[in-house]
Formats: structure tokens, C-alpha cells, sequence
């Protein structure tokens, strides 16, 4: 056992499975005490069972740590609260949030129904916001707390996801802007993108989507075992460190992290600028756009002749 996060008390959402399963039980091993949470849904959202966290919660105890489950869907504000509620009364605080609860329900914005929409952005977004709401308000209370958000590169464009980039770049976002809020009171909120083998990644179902991206025009090709994504064991790391007193000093960051890279981001910068003495003329600006703003810009999905 390690002691990195000893006597630290931690919410994971998503904890039963995949990368929180693998946070969950390396935040037991460095000495944190743990509350799974997990409804137990399909990869849709759907359905639900206790097995997820109660199988982890039984791993860490056999480990030797400490952890209790919780079924508690995160889309409700008020099981939300009673989440980090959970955490505060049977550990006596919160130090530690970690927002991984996901679900996937990918579609091209054409064929994209709005419940599939609705769905994701409850689950990511709205959930991610409902836990760190309540665990802000106890964190500030004890001026101490560590919140970690889970992103993901798909917010930069990636195609039949316009529900998961939507969230998850609002999560970037929402990081940016409660990190200006609570680092006052000790509080530090970071965000990951992961990039590891789960049941979100690593299905046949997955891998034919890119190939009819790639069949389409508007993706690189990408043969079936050309890329072996790491497990998501690999990503646990910097997610610990992140929780730890180490890193006080780290708020309001972007890491990628895959395999053995781990990778700091910036946030967008400007990049060139045209001005204008008064409002711009339409004409002018269609002369000058192309030789400025527009020179070397390359269109992400070009136009492809109709099949």
C-alpha cells in the first residue's frame, strides 16, 4: 500500500468499470478510502445493476482498503447530493472527485435523434456538473479538495459525435471556469482526456464506425489491430496525482494522457487578427479574407462527389 492519498476520502463516478475501476483501485492502493459509483448501465445509458460497484468495492476491501458502493444515478441533482453525501458521512469529508460516468450514443448529426442527445449531455455535462456542485460546496467549506473531470480530444470534432464533443466540451470549459471559482479555498479542478481500451473504445462496433468514416471521406482509414489502445490502468496515474497534495498547485489544467504519454494542453490562443478602421465592408473583407485569416486554412471534409 502506498500513502500518496492517505486518510483522503474519494467520490469516482463511473467507478465500477473500465478507467474508473482502474482509479478506484489505485487510489485505494496509495491509502484513500473510497465510494464506487456506478448505476451499472449498458454503454448506452441504459438499464442498470449493483454488480459493477459491488464487485470493485470487494476488490479494494480485499486488498486491504477501504470503499462502500453507490448506485446513485449522477443525472439527478438530488441523487447527486446525496452521493457526496454519502461520502461525508461515512468517511467525515470529501477530498477527492472524480468524474468518469459516461455513456455513448453516436450517430451522425443527420440520423442523431434528440434523446440522444439529451442522454449524453445529462450523463456528462449535467452530470458532471451536479457532483461538482455538491462537492464544491463542501470543499469550500473545509477549503481543501481535489475535483478531476474527464474530457476527451472528441471536443476538438470528431465525426458522429456532435452530443459527446458538445459535452465533453463543455466540461473543459465547466473545469476552467470552477477552477477560477474555488482555488481560493484550497480547491484544485483539472481534466483529463483519456485515451485507453474500454468498452467505449475497444469494440468491433467501434472499430466499423471508422472504417465507414474512412469508406465516407471524412476519416483516415483505420484497419482493425493497426492500433492497440493501452488498458485503462495506464491512465490511472496521473488521475492519482492529480487528487494528491502534490499537485496544490495544478488547477484549472488539460492533460491527454495514453499508454506512457501524458500531455499538457494549452487553451485555445489567438491566433492572427485583420482589423478594420470601421465596421468592415462585405466586398473588402471577401479581398482580404482569402490573403489573411483564411490563407492556409485547410477544410477538415471536403465536398465528395455524391456515390
Amino acid at each position: 500500500m502506498g500513502e500518496l492519498l492517505k486518510g483522503k476520502a474519494a467520490v469516482i463516478t463511473g467507478g465500477g468499470g473500465g478507467l474508473g475501476r482502474a482509479v478506484s483501485l489505485l487510489m485505494a492502493e496509495e491509502g484513500a478510502k473510497i465510494v464506487v459509483n456506478d448505476i451499472g448501465g449498458s454503454k448506452d445509458g441504459s438499464g442498470g445493476s449493483n454488480s459493477p460497484a459491488d464487485v470493485t468495492v470487494q476488490e479494494i476491501k480485499s486488498r486491504g482498503g477501504e470503499a462502500v458502493a453507490s448506485y446513485d444515478s449522477i443525472v439527478s441533482f438530488t441523487a447527486a447530493e446525496k452521493l457526496i453525501q454519502t461520502c461525508v458521512e461515512t468517511f467525515g469529508k470529501i477530498d477527492i472527485l472524480v468524474n468518469l460516468a459516461g455513456n455513448l450514443r453516436d450517430r451522425m448529426i443527420f440520423n442523431m435523434a434528440e434523446e440522444d442527445f439529451d442522454s449524453v449531455i445529462a450523463v456528462h455535462l449535467k452530470g458532471t456538473w451536479n457532483c461538482t456542485r455538491h462537492a464544491c460546496a463542501a470543499m469550500r467549506q473545509q477549503r481543501t479538495g481535489r475535483i478531476i473531470n474527464t474530457s476527451s480530444r472528441a471536443a476538438f470534432g470528431n465525426p458522429g459525435q456532435s452530443n459527446y464533443a458538445s459535452a465533453k466540451a463543455g466540461i473543459i470549459g465547466m473545469t476552467q471556469t470552477v477552477a477560477r471559482e474555488m482555488g481560493r479555498y484550497g480547491v484544485t479542478v483539472n481534466a483529463i482526456m483519456p485515451l485507453a481500451a474500454t468498452r467505449f473504445s475497444a469494440t468491433a462496433e467501434v472499430a466499423a464506425t471508422k472504417e465507414k468514416r474512412a469508406a465516407a471521406g471524412i476519416q483516415a482509414a483505420v484497419q482493425l489491430g493497426e492500433v492497440e489502445l493501452p488498458p485503462p490502468e495506464d491512465i490511472a496515474p496521473i488521475v492519482v496525482y492529480l487528487a494528491s497534495d502534490e499537485a496544490a498547485d495544478v488547477n484549472g489544467q488539460l492533460f491527454f494522457s495514453c499508454g506512457g504519454e501524458i500531455t499538457l494542453y494549452t487553451l485555445p490562443q489567438p491566433k492572427k487578427s485583420i482589423f478594420s478602421p470601421g465596421r468592415w465592408d462585405v466586398g473588402e473583407l471577401a479581398s482580404v479574407f482569402p490573403k489573411t485569416l483564411g490563407k492556409g486554412l485547410v477544410n477538415p471534409a471536403p465536398v465528395q462527389p455524391p456515390k
